[in-house]
Protein backbone atom coordinates (compact mmCIF):
# COMPACT_ATOMS: atom_id res chain seq x y z
CA UNK A 1 0.00 0.00 0.00
CA UNK A 2 2.74 2.38 0.78
CA UNK A 3 4.40 1.67 -2.57
CA UNK A 4 1.15 2.17 -4.50
CA UNK A 5 0.45 5.46 -2.72
CA UNK A 6 3.95 6.64 -3.42
CA UNK A 7 3.64 5.77 -7.12
CA UNK A 8 0.37 7.74 -7.41
CA UNK A 9 1.91 10.74 -5.74
CA UNK A 10 4.71 10.76 -8.29
CA UNK A 11 2.86 9.82 -11.48
CA UNK A 12 -0.30 11.95 -11.04
CA UNK A 13 1.44 15.38 -11.22
CA UNK A 14 3.53 14.16 -14.13
CA UNK A 15 0.38 13.12 -15.98
CA UNK A 16 -1.32 16.48 -15.35
CA UNK A 17 1.74 18.34 -16.66
CA UNK A 18 1.84 16.12 -19.76
CA UNK A 19 -1.84 16.76 -20.54
CA UNK A 20 -1.41 20.51 -20.05
CA UNK A 21 1.60 20.54 -22.36
CA UNK A 22 -0.37 18.69 -25.02
CA UNK A 23 -3.26 21.15 -24.82
CA UNK A 24 -0.89 24.13 -25.00
CA UNK A 25 0.82 22.68 -28.08
CA UNK A 26 -2.55 22.12 -29.75
CA UNK A 27 -3.55 25.77 -29.10
CA UNK A 28 -0.25 27.06 -30.44
CA UNK A 29 -0.53 24.92 -33.54
CA UNK A 30 -4.07 26.25 -34.24
CA UNK A 31 -3.19 30.01 -33.78
CA UNK A 32 -3.54 32.22 -36.85
CA UNK A 33 -2.06 35.76 -36.73
CA UNK A 34 -4.63 38.62 -37.19
CA UNK A 35 -4.94 40.02 -40.67
CA UNK A 36 -4.93 43.88 -40.95
CA UNK A 37 -8.27 45.47 -42.00
CA UNK A 38 -8.31 48.87 -43.70
CA UNK A 39 -10.33 51.46 -41.68
CA UNK A 40 -12.09 54.14 -43.71
CA UNK A 41 -12.01 57.55 -41.97
CA UNK A 42 -15.25 59.46 -42.52
CA UNK A 43 -14.73 63.16 -43.24
CA UNK A 44 -16.40 65.56 -40.80
CA UNK A 45 -19.77 66.91 -41.95
CA UNK A 46 -19.81 70.73 -42.04
CA UNK A 47 -22.12 73.59 -43.00
CA UNK A 48 -20.88 76.27 -45.35
CA UNK A 49 -21.95 79.66 -46.73
CA UNK A 50 -20.92 81.18 -50.01
CA UNK A 51 -18.87 84.36 -49.94
CA UNK A 52 -20.62 87.21 -51.76
CA UNK A 53 -19.32 90.75 -51.97
CA UNK A 54 -22.01 93.37 -51.48
CA UNK A 55 -22.53 96.99 -50.56
CA UNK A 56 -24.14 97.12 -47.12
CA UNK A 57 -25.68 99.96 -45.11
CA UNK A 58 -24.25 99.67 -41.62
CA UNK A 59 -26.14 100.25 -38.37
CA UNK A 60 -24.81 101.40 -35.02
CA UNK A 61 -26.72 100.04 -32.04
CA UNK A 62 -27.31 101.90 -28.79
CA UNK A 63 -29.76 102.10 -25.89
CA UNK A 64 -31.20 104.99 -23.94
CA UNK A 65 -34.10 106.47 -22.01
CA UNK A 66 -36.66 108.92 -23.41
CA UNK A 67 -36.55 112.44 -21.97
CA UNK A 68 -38.38 115.69 -22.83
CA UNK A 69 -36.60 118.31 -24.91
CA UNK A 70 -38.23 121.17 -22.96
CA UNK A 71 -38.95 121.05 -19.24
CA UNK A 72 -39.79 123.96 -16.93
CA UNK A 73 -41.19 124.84 -13.51
CA UNK A 74 -44.57 126.49 -12.99
CA UNK A 75 -43.70 129.46 -10.75
CA UNK A 76 -46.00 132.33 -9.68
CA UNK A 77 -44.79 135.92 -10.02
CA UNK A 78 -47.05 137.14 -7.21
CA UNK A 79 -48.06 135.89 -3.78
CA UNK A 80 -51.59 134.92 -2.83
CA UNK A 81 -54.05 132.17 -2.11
CA UNK A 82 -54.82 129.60 -4.85
CA UNK A 83 -58.45 129.98 -5.89
CA UNK A 84 -58.69 127.52 -8.78
CA UNK A 85 -56.67 124.69 -10.35
CA UNK A 86 -57.32 123.22 -13.78
CA UNK A 87 -58.13 119.49 -13.94
CA UNK A 88 -55.19 119.23 -16.36
CA UNK A 89 -52.82 120.28 -13.56
CA UNK A 90 -52.43 116.74 -12.26
CA UNK A 91 -49.54 114.31 -12.57
CA UNK A 92 -49.72 112.92 -16.10
CA UNK A 93 -52.29 115.50 -17.24
CA UNK A 94 -52.08 116.98 -20.75
CA UNK A 95 -52.62 120.64 -21.61
CA UNK A 96 -52.38 122.92 -24.65
CA UNK A 97 -50.42 126.12 -25.00
CA UNK A 98 -52.26 129.02 -23.35
CA UNK A 99 -54.52 126.87 -21.17
CA UNK A 100 -55.27 128.32 -17.71
CA UNK A 101 -53.59 126.04 -15.18
CA UNK A 102 -54.02 127.97 -11.94
CA UNK A 103 -55.59 131.18 -10.53
CA UNK A 104 -54.34 133.18 -7.54
CA UNK A 105 -56.56 135.68 -5.70
CA UNK A 106 -56.08 139.38 -6.53
CA UNK A 107 -54.67 141.81 -3.95
CA UNK A 108 -57.12 143.69 -1.63
CA UNK A 109 -56.38 147.42 -1.59
CA UNK A 110 -56.66 149.76 1.43
CA UNK A 111 -59.23 152.06 -0.21
CA UNK A 112 -61.59 149.14 -0.61
CA UNK A 113 -61.21 148.45 3.10
CA UNK A 114 -62.08 152.09 3.85
CA UNK A 115 -65.26 151.92 1.74
CA UNK A 116 -66.28 148.80 3.63
CA UNK A 117 -65.74 150.61 6.97
CA UNK A 118 -68.00 153.50 5.88
CA UNK A 119 -70.80 151.09 4.95
CA UNK A 120 -70.50 149.35 8.29
CA UNK A 121 -70.69 152.72 10.18
CA UNK A 122 -73.76 153.80 8.25
CA UNK A 123 -75.47 150.55 9.22
CA UNK A 124 -74.70 150.45 12.96
CA UNK A 125 -72.92 153.69 13.91
CA UNK A 126 -74.41 156.47 16.10
CA UNK A 127 -73.32 160.08 15.76
CA UNK A 128 -70.51 161.51 13.76
CA UNK A 129 -67.95 158.97 12.85
CA UNK A 130 -64.37 159.46 13.87
CA UNK A 131 -62.05 160.46 11.02
CA UNK A 132 -59.73 157.75 12.27
CA UNK A 133 -62.50 155.14 11.96
CA UNK A 134 -63.06 156.03 8.35
CA UNK A 135 -59.31 155.81 7.83
CA UNK A 136 -59.54 159.31 6.33
CA UNK A 137 -55.91 160.06 7.18
CA UNK A 138 -54.82 157.03 5.24
CA UNK A 139 -57.09 157.93 2.31
CA UNK A 140 -55.82 161.48 2.31
CA UNK A 141 -52.30 160.26 2.30
CA UNK A 142 -53.07 157.86 -0.53
CA UNK A 143 -54.73 160.59 -2.58
CA UNK A 144 -51.82 162.96 -1.89
CA UNK A 145 -49.47 160.38 -3.35
CA UNK A 146 -51.64 159.78 -6.44
CA UNK A 147 -49.03 161.11 -8.78
CA UNK A 148 -46.37 158.73 -7.48
CA UNK A 149 -48.87 155.87 -7.46
CA UNK A 150 -49.53 156.40 -11.16
CA UNK A 151 -45.97 155.33 -11.81
CA UNK A 152 -46.68 151.96 -10.21
CA UNK A 153 -50.01 151.46 -11.97
CA UNK A 154 -48.55 149.44 -14.77
CA UNK A 155 -46.82 147.17 -12.28
CA UNK A 156 -50.10 146.65 -10.45
CA UNK A 157 -51.87 145.78 -13.68
CA UNK A 158 -49.04 143.42 -14.51
CA UNK A 159 -49.44 141.70 -11.14
CA UNK A 160 -53.17 141.42 -11.71
CA UNK A 161 -52.58 139.66 -15.00
CA UNK A 162 -50.16 137.32 -13.26
CA UNK A 163 -52.89 136.03 -10.97
CA UNK A 164 -53.70 133.70 -13.87
CA UNK A 165 -50.97 131.15 -14.71
CA UNK A 166 -51.16 129.84 -18.28
CA UNK A 167 -49.36 126.96 -19.96
CA UNK A 168 -46.26 128.18 -21.85
CA UNK A 169 -46.45 125.29 -24.31
CA UNK A 170 -48.43 122.16 -25.13
CA UNK A 171 -47.26 119.56 -22.69
CA UNK A 172 -47.76 117.27 -19.75
CA UNK A 173 -47.44 117.49 -15.98
CA UNK A 174 -44.55 115.56 -14.44
CA UNK A 175 -44.94 116.68 -10.81
CA UNK A 176 -47.34 118.88 -8.80
CA UNK A 177 -46.79 120.57 -5.41
CA UNK A 178 -49.87 122.85 -5.04
CA UNK A 179 -53.59 122.61 -4.40
CA UNK A 180 -56.65 124.83 -3.94
CA UNK A 181 -56.57 127.03 -0.83
CA UNK A 182 -52.80 126.94 -0.47
CA UNK A 183 -51.03 130.27 0.00
CA UNK A 184 -48.18 130.53 -2.50
CA UNK A 185 -45.24 132.88 -2.50
CA UNK A 186 -43.62 134.60 -5.45
CA UNK A 187 -41.02 132.26 -6.96
CA UNK A 188 -42.38 129.07 -5.35
CA UNK A 189 -42.17 125.90 -7.48
CA UNK A 190 -45.77 124.76 -8.01
CA UNK A 191 -45.40 122.08 -10.70
CA UNK A 192 -42.97 120.58 -13.24
CA UNK A 193 -44.10 120.67 -16.86
CA UNK A 194 -42.59 119.29 -20.06
CA UNK A 195 -43.46 119.73 -23.71
CA UNK A 196 -44.82 116.94 -25.89
CA UNK A 197 -43.87 118.32 -29.29
CA UNK A 198 -40.45 116.62 -29.35
CA UNK A 199 -38.88 113.79 -27.34
CA UNK A 200 -35.16 113.21 -26.96
CA UNK A 201 -33.09 110.11 -26.27
CA UNK A 202 -29.50 110.23 -25.02
CA UNK A 203 -27.57 107.45 -26.78
CA UNK A 204 -24.03 106.56 -25.68
CA UNK A 205 -21.87 105.53 -28.67
CA UNK A 206 -18.55 103.67 -28.13
CA UNK A 207 -15.50 105.36 -29.58
CA UNK A 208 -14.83 102.32 -31.79
CA UNK A 209 -18.25 102.71 -33.46
CA UNK A 210 -17.86 106.37 -34.42
CA UNK A 211 -16.20 105.52 -37.74
CA UNK A 212 -19.32 103.68 -38.88
CA UNK A 213 -21.80 106.56 -38.61
CA UNK A 214 -21.79 110.23 -39.56
CA UNK A 215 -22.52 111.83 -36.20
CA UNK A 216 -22.66 115.66 -36.04
CA UNK A 217 -19.42 115.96 -34.06
CA UNK A 218 -18.04 119.16 -35.56
CA UNK A 219 -19.49 122.64 -35.76
CA UNK A 220 -22.20 122.68 -38.45
CA UNK A 221 -23.68 126.18 -38.16
CA UNK A 222 -27.00 124.93 -36.77
CA UNK A 223 -27.71 122.50 -39.63
CA UNK A 224 -27.09 119.27 -37.69
CA UNK A 225 -30.80 118.70 -37.11
CA UNK A 226 -31.33 118.37 -40.86
CA UNK A 227 -28.16 116.43 -41.72
CA UNK A 228 -27.82 113.99 -38.81
CA UNK A 229 -28.33 110.28 -39.55
CA UNK A 230 -31.81 108.74 -39.23
CA UNK A 231 -32.47 106.55 -36.20
CA UNK A 232 -35.09 103.89 -35.49
CA UNK A 233 -36.17 103.42 -31.89
CA UNK A 234 -37.86 100.23 -30.70
CA UNK A 235 -39.38 99.23 -27.38
CA UNK A 236 -41.59 96.49 -26.06
CA UNK A 237 -44.81 97.76 -24.50
CA UNK A 238 -47.93 95.84 -23.44
CA UNK A 239 -46.54 92.63 -24.92
CA UNK A 240 -45.85 94.06 -28.39
CA UNK A 241 -42.87 95.55 -30.20
CA UNK A 242 -43.30 99.15 -31.35
CA UNK A 243 -41.04 101.48 -33.31
CA UNK A 244 -40.57 105.21 -33.83
CA UNK A 245 -38.44 107.09 -36.32
CA UNK A 246 -36.29 110.12 -35.59
CA UNK A 247 -32.92 111.67 -36.32
CA UNK A 248 -29.64 112.38 -34.54
CA UNK A 249 -29.57 116.17 -34.08
CA UNK A 250 -26.42 116.75 -32.03
CA UNK A 251 -23.78 115.25 -29.79
CA UNK A 252 -22.85 116.34 -26.32
CA UNK A 253 -19.82 118.56 -25.97
CA UNK A 254 -17.39 116.08 -24.45
CA UNK A 255 -16.33 112.45 -24.38
CA UNK A 256 -17.04 110.60 -21.16
CA UNK A 257 -13.56 110.11 -19.62
CA UNK A 258 -14.67 106.96 -17.80
CA UNK A 259 -16.46 105.05 -20.58
CA UNK A 260 -14.83 106.73 -23.61
CA UNK A 261 -18.25 107.15 -25.17
CA UNK A 262 -19.83 110.01 -27.07
CA UNK A 263 -23.45 110.78 -26.24
CA UNK A 264 -25.60 111.36 -29.32
CA UNK A 265 -29.01 113.00 -28.96
CA UNK A 266 -31.87 111.58 -31.03
CA UNK A 267 -35.07 113.56 -31.53
CA UNK A 268 -38.52 112.21 -32.38
CA UNK A 269 -41.23 114.66 -33.46
CA UNK A 270 -44.76 114.33 -32.06
CA UNK A 271 -43.92 111.40 -29.74
CA UNK A 272 -47.52 111.28 -28.46
CA UNK A 273 -48.96 111.19 -32.00
CA UNK A 274 -51.24 114.15 -31.29
CA UNK A 275 -51.35 115.06 -34.97
CA UNK A 276 -52.39 111.62 -36.18
CA UNK A 277 -53.82 108.31 -35.04
CA UNK A 278 -50.88 105.93 -35.31
CA UNK A 279 -52.40 103.06 -33.35
CA UNK A 280 -49.26 102.70 -31.24
CA UNK A 281 -48.48 103.79 -27.68
CA UNK A 282 -46.75 107.12 -27.10
CA UNK A 283 -43.00 107.42 -26.85
CA UNK A 284 -43.43 108.38 -23.22
CA UNK A 285 -40.85 110.05 -21.02
CA UNK A 286 -38.89 107.44 -19.07
CA UNK A 287 -39.37 104.63 -21.62
CA UNK A 288 -36.27 102.50 -22.27
CA UNK A 289 -35.62 102.09 -26.00
CA UNK A 290 -33.13 100.41 -28.34
CA UNK A 291 -31.76 102.51 -31.16
CA UNK A 292 -30.55 101.58 -34.64
CA UNK A 293 -28.59 104.51 -36.05
CA UNK A 294 -28.14 104.49 -39.81
CA UNK A 295 -24.43 104.31 -40.55
CA UNK A 296 -22.17 104.60 -43.56
CA UNK A 297 -22.35 102.36 -46.63
CA UNK A 298 -19.67 99.66 -46.67
CA UNK A 299 -18.73 98.74 -50.23
CA UNK A 300 -17.59 95.31 -51.42
CA UNK A 301 -17.61 93.45 -48.10
CA UNK A 302 -18.47 89.82 -47.36
CA UNK A 303 -20.98 89.22 -44.59
CA UNK A 304 -20.57 85.92 -42.73
CA UNK A 305 -22.14 84.44 -39.59
CA UNK A 306 -20.01 85.10 -36.54
CA UNK A 307 -19.46 81.34 -36.17
CA UNK A 308 -17.39 81.45 -39.37
CA UNK A 309 -14.65 83.54 -37.76
CA UNK A 310 -11.98 81.50 -35.97
CA UNK A 311 -9.08 82.40 -33.70
CA UNK A 312 -6.50 84.88 -34.96
CA UNK A 313 -8.94 86.30 -37.53
CA UNK A 314 -8.98 83.21 -39.72
CA UNK A 315 -11.71 81.35 -41.59
CA UNK A 316 -11.95 77.79 -42.90
CA UNK A 317 -12.43 77.81 -46.67
CA UNK A 318 -13.63 74.55 -48.26
CA UNK A 319 -11.99 74.18 -51.67
CA UNK A 320 -13.24 72.27 -54.71
CA UNK A 321 -11.68 69.04 -53.36
CA UNK A 322 -13.58 69.41 -50.08
CA UNK A 323 -10.40 70.17 -48.17
CA UNK A 324 -9.93 72.89 -45.59
CA UNK A 325 -7.86 75.94 -46.33
CA UNK A 326 -7.17 77.83 -43.07
CA UNK A 327 -6.95 81.41 -44.29
CA UNK A 328 -6.33 84.75 -42.52
CA UNK A 329 -8.79 87.54 -43.40
CA UNK A 330 -9.09 91.28 -42.86
CA UNK A 331 -12.06 91.88 -40.53
CA UNK A 332 -13.81 95.17 -41.31
CA UNK A 333 -16.40 95.07 -38.51
CA UNK A 334 -17.89 92.74 -35.91
CA UNK A 335 -21.68 92.97 -35.67
CA UNK A 336 -24.17 91.34 -33.32
CA UNK A 337 -24.78 88.25 -35.50
CA UNK A 338 -22.35 88.70 -38.37
CA UNK A 339 -18.79 89.58 -39.24
CA UNK A 340 -17.86 91.75 -42.24
CA UNK A 341 -14.76 90.68 -44.17
CA UNK A 342 -12.91 93.22 -46.28
CA UNK A 343 -10.02 91.18 -47.72
CA UNK A 344 -8.99 87.50 -47.85
CA UNK A 345 -11.97 85.88 -49.60
CA UNK A 346 -12.82 85.51 -53.25
CA UNK A 347 -16.30 85.74 -54.70
CA UNK A 348 -18.12 82.39 -54.54
CA UNK A 349 -15.78 80.59 -52.13
CA UNK A 350 -17.37 78.31 -49.53
CA UNK A 351 -16.67 79.16 -45.90
CA UNK A 352 -17.21 76.64 -43.09
CA UNK A 353 -19.57 77.79 -40.33
CA UNK A 354 -19.69 74.60 -38.21
CA UNK A 355 -17.82 74.37 -34.89
CA UNK A 356 -14.71 72.14 -35.15
CA UNK A 357 -12.65 70.87 -32.23
CA UNK A 358 -9.61 70.27 -34.40
CA UNK A 359 -8.79 71.48 -37.86
CA UNK A 360 -5.60 71.16 -39.89
CA UNK A 361 -4.60 72.51 -43.25
CA UNK A 362 -5.79 70.22 -46.02
CA UNK A 363 -8.16 68.25 -43.83
CA UNK A 364 -10.94 66.55 -45.82
CA UNK A 365 -14.54 67.46 -44.92
CA UNK A 366 -18.00 66.71 -46.28
CA UNK A 367 -20.54 69.46 -47.00
CA UNK A 368 -23.96 68.82 -45.49
CA UNK A 369 -26.92 68.40 -47.81
CA UNK A 370 -28.56 71.60 -46.59
CA UNK A 371 -25.42 73.60 -47.28
CA UNK A 372 -25.07 71.98 -50.70
CA UNK A 373 -28.70 72.81 -51.53
CA UNK A 374 -28.23 76.46 -50.52
CA UNK A 375 -25.06 76.64 -52.56
CA UNK A 376 -26.79 75.22 -55.64
CA UNK A 377 -29.70 77.61 -55.20
CA UNK A 378 -27.29 80.54 -54.97
CA UNK A 379 -25.54 79.45 -58.15
CA UNK A 380 -28.90 79.20 -59.92
CA UNK A 381 -29.98 82.61 -58.66
CA UNK A 382 -32.96 81.23 -56.72
CA UNK A 383 -31.69 81.62 -53.17
CA UNK A 384 -34.28 83.07 -50.82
Amino acid sequence: MNRLRLALMILLPVGVLAVGAAIAKALLDSYEPPRPVAIEVQPQLVDTVRAERRDLRLEVLAEGTVAPRTESQLVPEISGRVLEISPSLAVGGFFDEGDVLLRVEARVYEKAEADLARKEWDAVGDGDPSPLLFREPQIAEAEASLLSATATLEQAEYDLERTVLRAPFAGRVRAKQVDVGQFVQRGMNLATLYSVDVAEVRLPIPDAELEYCNLPLAYRDGTAAATGPPVRLTARFAGREHSWHGRIVRTEGEIDPRTRMVNAIAQVDDPYARARDSGRPPLAVGMFVRAEIQGIRARGVVSLPRTALRANSTVYVVDSSNRLDIRPVDVFRMERDAVLIREGLEEGELVCTSPMDTAVQGMRVAISEDAATRSAATDAGTAP
